[in-house]
């Protein structure tokens, strides 16, 4: 049995605390519990694994269940209100392990899961999730990994079956004859399950004989976990939070781009109904390109003087920061790019998408692309239509996860509601807001009133459902 690595108890440890706290349980009886680990290996060099990543997903025979992580939602104040909830698996070799997993993925009916395995010698991005299954054969072998679990199951399976499934799964996968197989098992594996892996069979909470064919025990498990996923279930009231805000002035980190004849000249084409598409889309562009050099007017800029051809001094600007990158919230977001490339030489750009779960009601990402080492940079999250927040929240929050400073964040907006407003202004208040025009109410479909529309559909050319919220940017009641 190979130990694992300190580098990768280090990962494991810190992926799972970015999906939820510490549990707070008692170290004294933890060390009553566990098994004396002695380091009797020499240091080896990493190794890099060859085999290919499993997609994010678990196809059943019904539907398709996403595996990858998402963010949990956060409320009004920009903070964390709801945890994964984290199930440590654990059980000898061949024990059925990784079936019980995929069979409670697919009975939580729960679309955002992440499966951890024990022996992921690398960090992954885990992007918090409803739930985490951190499953192998030590998962109950390092304390501080043993306090963040919230559910600790054992896969309880008689010792020669795990060995005929060992001979079978060595022979088919690995290419080993019989005698090495049975060689390998008694010197190595048996005696490192009796000493290491069994004796924290005490620790579990529930313990599953017969692995995967025990539907009663995971039918058990699911149930609980399905209950305290509900008391973990956040519901975000809008309509209370932008009635707390109605009488309010409007935040001094908001910007509005200067309503000249012409400003208002374009807003007319692109909020009048029988604009055509061409039209429509001609007069956004030009309304973008404004408001990307109004947002890049207020960054900051330091004094320099530079000599010109006539050999003359002229004191002038420059940017005063490290980098500057667009994250456009997809999809109609992504339309403002094109005017940010025009104005801002080599600028990068990320992606983020992020899309109402009309059942929920919570906004869930579906999609993240960030540039490398997007930390230091002033950030332009762009959006077309800012209604509620909600999308921009989580959007900020995503940011502001990748240590971006929540002062170098500017979001801009073509047209913003004062509710979507005063929610990302009060959620985060050094956030510098930046649009074209603010219009004062949000119907009860959260569409911006008088408002211009769904953008996205306008803009590409689709139908969307009259009771879709503009750009997904909304968290239901």
């Amino acid at each position: 049995m190979a130990e694992l690595g300190s580098g990768a108890k280090d990962a494991q440890s810190a992926e799972i605390v970015a999906a939820r706290s510490d549990s707070g349980s008692s170290e004294e009886a933890l060390d009553r519990l566990l098994p004396p680990v002695t380091n009797t290996l020499s240091p080896r060099k990493r190794t890099t694994s060859q085999c290919k990543s499993e997609p994010p997903l678990l196809r059943t025979s019904k539907r398709t269940i996403y595996t990858a992580g998402r963010p949990p939602w956060y409320n009004e104040h920009g903070t964390q209100s709801k945890e994964a909830f984290v199930i440590g698996l654990c059980g000898g070799s061949a024990s059925g392990k990784t079936t019980v997993a995929r069979k409670i993925i697919e009975a939580l009916d729960v679309p955002w899961v992440v499966l951890l395995a024990v022996d992921s010698f690398y960090k992954k991005t885990l992007y918090g999730a409803s739930v985490i299954i951190f499953e192998g054969i030590l998962a109950f072998a390092d304390k501080e990994l043993l306090k963040l679990l919230d559910m600790k199951i054992f896969v309880d399976t008689d010792s020669d079956i795990r060995l005929v499934r060992r001979l079978r799964r060595d022979i088919a996968e690995r290419g080993r004859d019989i005698e090495g197989v049975i060689k390998q098992y008694n010197k190595f594996v048996k005696p490192s399950f009796e000493q290491y892996i069994e004796p924290t069979m005490r620790l579990a909470d529930i313990v599953v004989p017969r692995g995967g064919g025990n539907m009663v025990a995971i039918d058990l498990i699911v149930q609980h976990v399905h209950s305290q996923l509900e008391e973990r279930k956040l519901r975000w009231d809008m309509a209370t939070l932008a009635s707390a805000h109605q009488a309010q002035p409007l935040p001094e980190t908001l910007s509005v781009l200067k309503s000249t004849p012409q400003v208002q000249g374009m807003h007319t084409f692109i909020r009048n109904k029988d604009t055509s598409r061409d039209e429509f889309i001609f007069y956004s562009k030009r309304l973008m390109r404004l408001l990307i050099e109004h947002a890049l007017s207020l960054l900051p800029f330091r004094t320099c003087t530079v000599q010109t051809l006539q050999g003359e001094d002229y004191e002038g600007r420059r940017f005063d920061g490290t980098r500057i990158t667009g994250v456009s919230i997809l999809r109609a977001g992504e339309t403002m790019e094109p005017a940010l490339r025009a104005v801002c030489k080599d600028v990068r750009v990320g992606k983020i998408l992020i899309q109402t779960n009309h059942i929920t009601g919570e906004p869930e990402l579906h999609y993240l692309r960030l540039p490398k080492d997007i930390s230091e940079d002033h950030v332009i999250l762009m959006d077309c239509t800012v209604s509620t927040g909600a999308a921009a929240l989580m959007a900020i929050r995503v940011l502001l996860d990748h240590d971006v400073q929540e002062d170098k964040i500017f979001l801009i907006s073509l047209l913003m509601a004062e509710m979507g407003v005063h929610s990302v202004a009060y959620a985060f208040p050094q956030v510098k807001i930046i649009t074209t025009a603010v219009d004062k109410k949000v119907n009860d479909l959260f569409h911006i009133i008088p408002g211009i529309g769904n953008f996205g559909d306008r803009y590409f050319g689709t139908d969307a459902p009259t009771d879709r919220c503009e750009d997904d940017d909304c968290a239901a009641l």
